[in-house]
């Protein structure tokens, strides 16, 4: 297996073959588009093209709809191909609210104009729905896709793979991990040495790998290519990046985020979520552990860029779409009831050495990755 990203070649990409791939050939089922927008009226005769702040949604209109209404449908053997508007969620996995629009304009129902009447729902998106969407198709039966954040190095590599392939490495990795008794994340920034301990306590493990095969209602997350867990606790401190010029450290007790302390700069941020996580306890709850199983250029999108080999992430809120047990309910408000993915890659966190990463299984230890390579316990399982 080819472990370096600018070596790898990839085939121009077909919508056909990544349709065909992930929900299976099609059978006459009803599919649609849906893209979030600030004011999601402004689809009505496509006004939100004329913004060049919404690249996202542009690129759902170009890749997707556009395609399916130039002959891909009847090539695909599915049919509508409408693309409707809901509001921009605001956060990641929030809710939708039910309220979208067509592109003439009319006033509709996610619930009952949407989800009730079509078999396969695609959303192009600014914020991730995968959590909300994952809980409607389990309720009405649809399958789906979420992409958000879509640029072109995403469509030209990882939209371009063969998902089977994505699925069978993902499954090496899954089989090498699962029911770990806990992982180990080393942090180095500025000095400052740390470690935060993950307990999976035996815990299968789980892996997003692009398939939605048809007969069971399902959403994929595109690109995929993970391995993950909802750990059932955790503890240490790790470092957090507010923005480009503020990394604070967060210290976990009992699974949940309790505080967080500056490292450098903004001060200001660290009053913020401190604040925050005293208002409201579940937001520094750890909703998932994910370890990236794919050989892919960085995008500089975590959707794709989390699915690298070599990459780390650990999420907080809302875990319910992965099977876990913190929901939306149980945060003081809707708009903190997000699942927030916390990625550790080379161009995102240049500025955190990541020199180890531990599992813990069955009394032994075993070297997963160092700085930001996966180790020789990695490779031989995608070799394998």
């Amino acid at each position: 297996m080819e472990l370096d990203a600018s070596r790898r070649t990839f085939p121009p990409f077909s919508l056909k073959r990544l349709m065909e791939t992930c929900f299976d050939k099609g059978s006459g089922e009803r599919l649609c588009i849906l893209i979030d927008l600030p004011d999601p009226t402004e689809i009505k005769d496509f006004a939100f093209l004329d913004n060049h702040r919404l690249s996202i949604q542009n690129y759902g209109y170009k890749v997707f709809y556009q395609s399916f209404k130039n002959g891909g449908l009847d090539e695909m053997n599915y049919t509508d191909g409408a693309i409707y508007a809901y509001h921009e969620t605001g956060g990641s996995n929030l809710d939708m609210r039910d309220e979208c629009y067509d592109t003439n304009g009319n006033l509709l129902s996610l619930d009952k104009d949407i989800y009730s009447n079509y078999g396969i729902i695609l959303v192009v998106s600014t914020f991730s729905a995968t959590a909300p969407l994952t809980a409607k198709a389990k309720e009405f039966g649809f399958r789906g896709a979420t992409l958000h954040g879509l640029n072109q190095i995403i469509v030209d590599t990882g939209l371009s793979v063969d998902y089977n392939d994505v699925s069978d490495e993902a499954e090496k990795i899954r089989l090498g991990l699962t029911k770990a008794d806990y992982f180990e994340i080393d942090f180095e920034v500025e000095g400052v040495k740390t470690t935060l301990k993950l307990i999976t306590d035996g815990q299968e493990a789980q892996k997003s790998h692009g398939l939605c095969p048809r007969g069971k209602p399902d959403v994929a997350n595109l690109p995929a290519g993970e391995v993950y867990f909802v750990p059932e606790g955790a503890e240490g401190q790790f470092p957090f990046k507010y923005d480009e010029e503020t990394l604070g450290l967060l210290t976990v007790e009992d699974g949940k985020i309790v505080s967080s302390r500056l490292i450098y700069g903004d001060y200001d941020h660290i009053e913020e979520h401190n604040a925050k996580l005293k208002d409201d306890p579940m937001i520094g709850a750890i909703g998932e552990l994910g370890f990236g199983t794919q050989v892919l250029p960085f995008s500089g999108r975590d959707i794709q860029d989390e699915k690298i080999l070599g990459t780390i992430h650990v999420a907080t809120g809302r875990d319910d779409h992965l099977g876990g047990k913190i929901t939306p309910d149980m945060f003081k408000e809707h708009a903190n009831s997000s699942h927030d993915d916390v990625l550790y890659a080379p161009h995102k966190t240049p500025e955190v050495r990541v020199p180890e990463v531990r599992m813990i299984k069955d009394g032994e230890i075993t070297i997963l990755m160092a700085s930001y390579r996966p180790g020789k316990f990695m490779v031989d399982l995608l070799n394998a």
